[in-house]
């Protein structure tokens, strides 16, 4: 009786075997269909998902990340890798020139953890520092506007010999971000009737700022 019984149940799992094994001679495996929604990336281009696992791929230059700081944009036009000038600096790009290094105009982003006894306007008026007399920007030369989705704070941090820095801070919950802007070699820097906004390190980081995705 027990070898019948062993008999049946083999007959049976040699039957599912060969219904499995037709089932997959018949129907190979589907290739996966992935969901049909699209990542934007900063400069408005999308890329869909892809492979297995039906991620997104990164986005393709001039789109940048920076996930230690949870931040995406597009690289203006005209802009390359640059050395960072600080340990607060997280990214950093010059425009491309066949002047000299020294003058090269360039953007600069730093980020600035906030204490957890302090407020990101005191952490802004912090680092805030004239680069010409080494003493804090007062925070009622401070001025604000939106660019994107984003409310950034304005401070000017240089104007002189030249130079114009200009700061666009972005605070977030614990940390506050600083996107400066760095025109060099500007022979009408004086002139108090000059629209910074329209130098070309300055135009470009305002574009920059329009792309910026995160927190």
């Amino acid at each position: 009786m027990k070898s019948l019984l062993l008999g049946i149940v083999a007959i049976i799992l040699i039957g599912i075997g060969g219904l499995v094994y037709r089932n997959a001679i018949e129907r190979p495996l589907q290739p996966i269909a992935c969901p049909v929604d699209a990542l934007v990336c900063p400069d408005g281009t999308t890329v869909a998902r892809t492979g297995s696992s039906c991620s997104f791929p990164a986005c393709p230059p001039p789109n940048v990340s920076l996930p230690d700081v949870s931040i995406s944009f597009a690289v203006p036009a005209g802009f390359t890798d640059a050395e960072f000038p600080d340990a607060a600096a997280v990214a950093a790009y010059e425009m491309s020139t066949t002047l000299s290094s020294d003058v090269a105009s360039g953007i600069v982003i730093r980020r600035y953890e906030i204490a957890a006894s302090s407020t990101a306007l005191a952490t802004i008026q912090k680092t805030a520092m004239n680069e010409t007399s080494g003493e804090p920007v007062s925070v009622t030369a401070f001025s604000s506007t939106i660019l994107g989705i984003y409310r950034f704070t304005i401070v000017s941090i240089e104007r002189f010999e030249g130079v114009i820095d200009t700061a666009y801070y972005l605070a977030r919950g614990d940390d506050v971000l600083r996107f400066d802007a760095i025109d060099k070699g500007i022979m009408n820097w004086p002139d108090s009737n000059l629209n910074v906004s329209t130098l070309p390190a300055h135009a470009a980081l305002i574009k920059l700022l329009t792309t910026l995705q995160g927190q």
